[in-house]
């Protein structure tokens, strides 16, 4: 928490700027403000997976990539928001994690590094065939993987995640 009691909270996927749930941001659902980007201190997984072509950092530390995204600072109001968002902690986990922080708000080259804690959110229940799909530094929806909005997944399959993906 930081000495305003917000939060900061590390995005890799589709909640960082220029992805498809960025507007999970907007002002209605609290306060959230663009601090910089960086990277994950530990190396995880960061796959892309299901039908719906969802990004899972897997909670596999030492494993993958140092991850790159955005911290964001967030008041409560939007971390609730956000946790509901990431179906915390039935599929995601909120964990803090050491990150990186490279650039500052204004997306410029920080003269020294500065790390930070933060909340992240991990997959921690996966099936085990997660771990042999291609690993991913930095995230972004694409053409030949189009990330899947949940108002055009078919619901009789759960607009989260497919079974093939979280393991019960």
């Amino acid at each position: 928490m930081t000495s305003q009691g917000r939060f900061l909270i590390f995005v890799y996927g589709t909640l960082k700027r220029g992805q498809p749930n960025e507007a999970q941001f907007a002002n209605s659902n609290g306060l959230a403000l663009f601090k910089g980007s960086g990277k994950t201190k530990e190396k995880y997984p960061l796959v892309i997976a299901s039908q719906y072509n969802i990004p899972f950092l897997l909670f596999k530390p030492g494993t993958g990539q140092n991850i790159e995204g955005e911290v964001m600072e967030v008041d409560s109001k939007m971390l609730s928001h956000c946790d509901e968002f990431e179906g915390h902690p039935d599929l995601y986990e909120r964990l803090e994690t050491e990150i990186t922080l490279v650039t500052n708000e204004k997306n410029e080259a920080l003269p020294q590094p500065q790390n930070l804690t933060c909340w992240c959110y991990f997959l921690k229940k996966y099936q085990p065939k997660l771990l042999e799909l291609p690993y991913l530094e930095s995230y972004k929806s694409l053409p030949e993987l189009p990330y899947v909005q949940r108002y055009e997944r078919d619901s009789k399959n759960g607009h989260l995640y497919k079974d093939d993906v979280y393991q019960k």
